[in-house]
């Protein structure tokens, strides 16, 4: 592995290390785990994740703010809705490491 990917995983890890940060990418991944598993996108506003954490809207934007700088996520905006979804490619590349570092 290069210092480049260590250097990104790292930024990674540190982004779930947060206890809320990783309940809300658990939940993206939950809501979205179907379509995952087909090659799709999954689409999940953050109004849906709000009920699931017992934090503010404006903590859970900060969190979702710092799941987006690490790469796990994609945020955009649908009027004056925040649309959150897993990046794939991430979650590849997680399964890899995991499965080599037997």
């Amino acid at each position: 592995m290069s210092q480049t990917d260590v250097k990104r995983l790292a930024r990674v890890f540190h982004a779930l290390s947060n206890p809320n940060r990783l309940q809300l990418f658990l939940n993206l991944i939950d809501e979205s785990r179907l379509d995952l598993a087909k090659g799709r996108v999954h689409d999940c506003f953050l109004a849906q994740l709000l009920g699931n954490l017992n934090v503010g809207a404006p903590t859970v934007s900060h969190h979702v703010k710092e799941l987006a700088d690490a790469g796990l996520i994609e945020t955009q905006r649908d009027g004056k809705q925040l649309v959150c979804s897993v990046k794939p490619e991430v979650m590849d590349e997680l399964r890899a490491m995991f499965a080599t570092a037997r």
